[in-house]
């Protein structure tokens, strides 16, 4: 099962282009993705820049609306994520668990959906879905 484990820092939000982590968090960061790669359930992970940075494509119109960062509306965003692949949910968790996040850092837990998950006719519809993502992977 694989699972994207997403940091949601409280106050990101409204970070300016730029900011970036202190030394020792990214220390103690790599120590911990270190682990999961030791461990062998790291797929991939990224942290990402603010959303200062960002831009928005919506598409409440009907036709694409670009809207530059920050986001004023929004309450939450990612800082980063981790790809991993485990036996369960309660390993994900586990392994969040073990994460040097601080007291304004919070860590979702997803799932990924796989091919299996859906009925025969969506099955069908993604003939060919896996050699795509193989093949954006160079």
């Amino acid at each position: 099962m694989r699972f994207m484990m997403l940091m949601i820092p409280k106050g990101y939000e409204s970070a300016e282009p730029g900011v970036l982590p202190a030394a020792e968090a990214v220390a103690a960061m790599m120590k911990y993705n270190e682990a999961l790669q030791q461990s062998g359930v790291l797929i991939t992970c990224e942290g990402l820049h603010p959303p200062s940075m960002g831009a928005r494509v919506g598409f409440g119109t009907g036709k694409p609306v670009v809207t530059d960062g920050p986001f004023t509306e929004v309450k939450e965003v990612l800082g980063g994520y981790w790809l991993i692949e485990v036996a369960s949910r309660e390993e994900a968790i586990a392994w969040a668990m073990r994460c040097p996040a601080g007291p304004d850092e919070i860590i979702e837990i997803r799932q990924v959906q796989e091919t299996a998950d859906f009925p025969a006719e969506v099955q069908n519809e993604l003939a060919g879905f896996e050699a795509m993502q193989a093949a954006g992977r160079r």
